[in-house]
């Protein structure tokens, strides 16, 4: 399923695909997650995408062939490709670590073809071996639901009284992490969602309230997880002295002013930009061992804008996850 032009439905596209290229390989895809950034790109909120694009960076595939040069893969592994398809290594921010952050990075399903498809050309470094306790759908949404929450967890510090706004496919996964490091969760949905009240609950948060609500108790930190600016300032006012906000998510819309003495106290407002491989090795191998359990609503590939707009419109429970007919 190709994006034609930023704001368009997507529409189905047949083309034969080329043979891997030094450093690639070619994945028959068995299920690509379905992400709140996918929906950024389709509705044109995020710049200069590389159109027309295939979107999807939850990818879960089998490996079919194998470009030169690459040596630690081989044909009929099953790997994941996240969101971060490609850096440079080479500049100061790859040397550092911090590849995240590299200016030449390339994105899966941005300025690279995603997984919306039946097969798919990956850069083999940012091929990230599966568990093999999950299904292919239920492996989809730890690529990025999974990592972006997993990295926004640690930028949140180690308090243990957490907030996270916006209850969705990548807090539902957080949360059992979180729980399992010992947090207390203080889940904020979106006004008059009880569905989303009854999941949060469902999976142990202590208190679970409206996003217009204040929690009983000041929080240590909070994740934002909805693209929504005007819970920077709500989330602000939740935490403790020294509490730490963090907003996950690619875009968000405006942050409204609000008075400096919500910010004072050593409070902070910081972001999560897109991962590293570290964060994905790392969180693979813990998932099976919490063991993480993903909600997951699956779709026939061809219906990709329905599950968009299922997305868009508050619909799901957990994540939705695409499958290619075979």
């Amino acid at each position: 399923m190709m994006l034609p032009a930023a704001g368009h439905p997507l529409e189905w596209r047949e083309r034969s695909w080329a043979r891997p290229e030094n450093g690639e390989v070619l994945l028959r895809v068995k299920a690509c997650g379905v992400c709140r950034t996918d929906l950024h790109v389709v509705d044109g909120e995020l710049p200069d995408p590389a159109l027309p694009c295939t979107p999807g960076h939850e990818v879960v595939g089998e490996i079919v062939a194998i470009g030169a040069g690459v040596e630690d893969l081989v044909i009929g592994a099953r790997v994941g490709v996240p969101w971060l398809g490609f850096t440079c290594g080479t500049c100061e921010q790859c040397r550092a670590g911090r590849e995240n952050l590299c200016p030449g990075a390339r994105f899966t399903g941005y300025q690279r073809d995603g997984g919306y498809a039946e097969y798919l050309l990956a850069d083999a470094r940012y091929c990230l071996p599966l568990p093999e306790s999950y299904s292919d759908a239920e492996a989809a949404p730890l690529l990025c639901a999974g990592l972006i929450g997993y990295r926004a967890l640690r930028k949140a510090g180690d308090g243990r009284r957490l907030g996270l706004y916006g209850f969705g496919a990548a807090a539902h996964i957080l949360a059992q992490v979180a729980r399992y490091e010992g947090c207390e969760i203080y889940a904020f949905v979106r006004p008059g969602d009880d569905a989303a009240l009854g999941f949060a609950r469902s999976l142990g948060a202590a208190w679970a309230g409206p996003s217009d609500e204040v929690a009983p108790v000041p929080l240590d930190a909070a994740i934002i997880f909805a693209p929504v600016g005007a819970l920077v300032p709500a989330a602000l006012r939740a935490v403790r002295p020294g509490g730490r906000v963090v907003c996950a998510g690619i875009h968000m819309s405006d942050i409204p002013s609000f008075p400096y003495r919500w910010l004072w106290e050593e409070r902070e407002i910081v972001s999560v930009a897109n991962l590293t491989r570290q964060d994905g090795l790392a969180f693979l191998r813990l998932a099976p061992q919490i063991p993480i359990r993903t909600t997951v609503t699956t779709y026939p590939l061809r219906e990709a804008n329905a599950a968009l707009s299922d997305l868009r419109s508050g619909h799901l429970q957990g994540a939705a996850v695409l499958q290619p007919p075979f």
